[in-house]
């Protein structure tokens, strides 16, 4: 006991109490996903708050030399009637006063469920010091670890404050949508088991049978108009006239709270509407054969995370990532910093390893279901739980940081620009050539894309008749104010988006700096590089007046005036519509259906570059010589009024017309809707090579964020530099401008760490231009994902991926082998180039 006791003297300077507003992870190991309930527990330590499984733990004492670590262990308990449901009617003599889980006046949840022990334990020897060994110690020693104990054990955990920050959980099952909150009790519970898996787990029906309590409200749907309250007594829908007074006493504030999820009508027409479309996505009319081991590790959703689950699942199927992370995973950590849980290369690393290595690939425990009522397997996982990840990955985020659900094509180029190295497996290439209709004079532009955008050619169907027919049906339903029937879905070749892809188009509003004056032109697209791993896109969603983007149906309506306005492109491939006027438009979600094949040959839309004896359109605003006077610049004054008319301010409209170079009204707009954030949006226009106008700042210093940005697309530092320096550190058009002079930089001395020209030529750096992989423009399909709702920032995404000849379909924490893998309905496609 004196040993004890002196041991905890001497390392009684390094233990600290938690105070508020202190990061305290204790459920999950920051380089494992194990927990308080994994195999060896969790253990935190006693100074630095962080939380290692027992493979970590030695790794930390290593590094810091701290030795006392609170170990915290629980197992489950078995199902027991709830000692306050007697039956009676009478509620808990203890109700809930916050609606959050885990905290003082919340949801005591892991008390209910789980034995708990705690212990502190002294490294390296792991010695345990029990309460008893406490008691024994003077009275300094005792309060300092007793109150540090006390202090963890209380302190809300990260993900915990996540949960309160973004929502709740069922108590029972951990879900995140879907929540019913009991109006006796205040239990916060799943809902029912829909057709097709989804919903929920039963927990607030079963509550109701074992309790009494006949209330609940569907709390996603409570805004201070009202909210879905259901009365399993009389199985339906039901008013409550003092809900706000309900709400109140378990401490919900109803006239703040916003609406996150669709009422149970809204759900009913939906789930009525895509029955086809989940039941096929899913495949839950088969029974599937459940997988596990290395590979085929399922992921939990954490409230609409799925998304996240989806892309990540396929992104650690390409050699390129594991070999960066899993591969790497022993050197990452190691030079991890001292709060792993913020580093983002450690984060990936370790979501990348509980993916791939199977440790975490097994048939998840029964949450507390009923066997009669859910007897057969599911095919669920214990899987991984990514809150640190997605957290981080999220961290700033408007979208990504929040519980709701997101687009996964927009996820996949956000976590892109992100990550380094290993995106160089999808980054290529795109030639732009531009023909005026009027000079034949042409102009080429190249620039880096991720993703390929396949347009959907709606009147390429091939089951027109029964389109219009079903169409007839829903008008004539809606006229009678009845729901519409199920719509049928538009079957669309693959080889009809492909050439919609490949066909020129037609710009009638073009600047031609060869005439001077508008003109048409032709303008085509190809692939200067093809990557190694292809991703395609199929632009199944379209803008809504509500800026929700919605399932493609039949067609727009003549009536609507669109202008398609491009992201700006060295930030992410995809397109945004601006709603320049329109009546109000519906669009009807009856999705579409492309024959994708399993082998693409893409070799034929390989770009050629300038052709012999085409002659280039002149540049437009060349950057003068030193000695050379500046003169007014040469502006397209109908597009600059165009955009003034839109309420834009003049000088903005100016920079957007001289900068895109005079080419018309929907570049100038691209400009400006890239540009709207900068803090000289307004200022007046400055030339290159001239010094700032009056009152404005000088334009010579070059932006670090600009110049990481041309950087992160494989050009070097010098480059980048010359380029924003050419155009006055305009970031667009210093792209444009670098593409256009690669010719002009592969004479550059190129400085790496201080290197001079002089050096070998066989140090010197490659050919200048961006980092691309090059090959031939065949490739196979390997994975694809698919979304289920009639909007990206709804519904569910599932995706599948084929292993070993096999496909498996991914669907959060359920892996399975998939029968008929739905290749028609996916949403982004995945292709890796086949080599002869």
């Amino acid at each position: 006991m004196a040993e004890v006791s002196e041991v905890l003297m001497s390392v009684l300077s390094t233990i600290r109490v938690p105070r508020p507003g202190d990061r305290v992870h204790k459920d999950e190991c920051a380089f494992s996903f194990s927990s308080p309930e994994s195999e060896g527990g969790l253990y935190v330590c006693m100074n630095t708050f962080l939380g290692f499984g027992s493979q970590y733990v030695d790794r930390h004492y290593n590094r810091t030399g701290q030795r006392a670590y609170l170990h915290i262990t629980r197992t489950r308990k078995a199902q027991k009637d709830d000692d306050n449901s007697s039956g009676s009617g009478d509620p808990p003599k203890k109700k809930p006063t916050r609606l959050a889980i885990g905290i003082e006046g919340g949801f005591d949840v892991e008390q209910d469920q789980y034995e708990e022990e705690v212990k502190v334990v002294l490294l390296p020897d792991r010695q345990e010091v029990t309460s008893e060994d406490l008691a024994t110690m003077p009275g300094a020693v005792k309060d300092r670890v007793s109150q540090s104990m006390t202090g963890l054990m209380s302190a809300d955990s990260v993900s915990h404050t996540l949960q309160v920050q973004h929502g709740w959980k069922c108590e029972v099952c951990d879900l995140q949508e879907n929540l019913w909150m009991n109006l006796s009790d205040g239990k916060v519970l799943c809902g029912r088991r829909y057709f097709d898996g989804s919903g929920g787990n039963n927990h607030a029906l079963q509550h109701f049978q074992q309790t009494g309590y006949p209330l609940a409200v569907k709390l996603g749907t409570i805004t201070p108009d009202g909210a879905d309250v259901y009365s399993y007594d009389e199985d339906d829908m039901v008013l409550d006239s003092k809900l706000p007074e309900h709400l109140a006493h378990f401490g919900i504030d109803m006239m703040t709270m916003e609406k996150t999820e669709r009422t149970m009508t809204e759900l009913e027409i939906a789930v009525n509407q895509r029955v086809g479309e989940w039941e096929v996505i899913q495949e839950s009319g088969a029974t599937l054969r459940p997988l596990s081991g290395p590979g085929f590790t399922g992921m939990k959703n954490l409230g609409n995370s799925c998304y996240l689950n989806s892309v990540m699942q396929v992104l650690f199927t390409v050699p390129d990532f594991q070999s960066k992370y899993v591969s790497n995973i022993e050197k990452i950590f190691t030079d991890a910093p001292s709060d792993p849980t913020q580093d983002f290369k450690t984060q990936v690393a370790k979501l990348g390893y509980g993916l791939l290595s199977g440790e975490y690939s097994k048939p998840a425990p029964d949450p507390g279901d009923d066997p009669t009522v859910n007897a057969e397997p599911r095919g669920d996982q214990v899987g991984i739980a990514p809150r640190m990840f997605k957290a981080l990955v999220g961290r700033g985020h408007p979208e990504f940081s929040t519980n709701r659900q997101q687009d996964a094509q927009e996820f996949l180029l956000h976590f892109i620009n992100m990550v380094e190295n290993p995106t160089e497996a999808f980054r290529f290439l795109v030639e732009e050539r531009i023909v005026c209709q009027q000079s034949h004079k042409a102009k080429y532009t190249q620039r880096v894309d991720y993703i390929v955008q396949l347009p959907v050619p709606m009147d390429q169907a091939t089951n027109t008749e029964e389109l219009q027919e079903a169409e007839r049906r829903r008008e004539e339903a809606e006229s009678a104010g009845a729901p519409p029937p199920p719509a049928p879905r538009a079957r669309i070749p693959f080889t009809a988006c492909l050439a919609a892809l490949s066909e020129p188009e037609t710009l009638t509003d073009f600047w031609s700096s060869a005439v001077q004056a508008k003109t048409t032109a032709s303008k085509t697209t190809r692939f200067a590089s093809f990557p190694d791993y292809l991703i395609i896109q199929v632009k199944k969603f379209t803008f809504g007046l509500d800026w929700i983007p919605k399932k493609l149906g039949k067609a727009l309506p003549s009536s609507a005036l669109w202008l398609q306005v491009s992201k700006p492109r060295h930030v992410r491939a995809g397109e945004v519509w601006l709603i320049l006027h329109s009546p109000p438009l519906t669009v009807h979600p009856n999705d579409v259906s492309i024959d994708v094949p399993d082998t693409l040959d893409l070799s034929a839309l390989r770009g050629t570059g300038q052709q012999p004896g085409e002659e280039l359109l002149p540049e437009v605003a060349q950057a003068p010589a030193a000695d050379t006077e500046v003169k007014a610049p040469v502006l397209d004054d109908s597009t600059v009024s165009q955009l003034c008319e839109m309420g834009f301010p003049l000088e903005a409209c100016r920079k957007a017309v001289y900068y895109t170079g005079n080419t018309g009204i929907d570049a100038a707009m691209n400009w400006v809707m890239g540009h709207m954030d900068d803090p000289d949006f307004s200022a007046p226009l400055v030339l290159p090579g001239c010094s700032s106008a009056p009152g404005t700042t000088p334009t010579e210093a070059i932006s670090e964020e600009h110049l990481a940005t041309i950087v992160s697309m494989g050009f070097s530092r010098d480059q980048a530099t010359r380029a924003l320096k050419a155009t006055s550190n305009v970031l667009e058009r210093a792209v444009d401008w670098i593409f256009s002079h690669l010719d002009d930089l592969e004479s550059m001395e190129v400085s790496e760490g201080g290197r001079s020209a002089g050096e070998s030529e066989g140090s010197r750096e490659p050919p200048p231009g961006p980092r691309v992989r090059d090959g031939p423009g065949k490739y196979e399909l390997f994975a694809f994902i698919s979304h289920m709702g009639t909007s990206t920032m709804c519904g569910h995404y599932v995706c599948h991926i084929k292993k070993d000849q096999q496909w498996v379909i991914y669907n959060d924490q359920k892996v399975c082998a998939s029968e008929k893998p739905p290749k028609d309905l996916g949403y982004l496609y995945f292709y890796r180039r086949v080599t002869e």
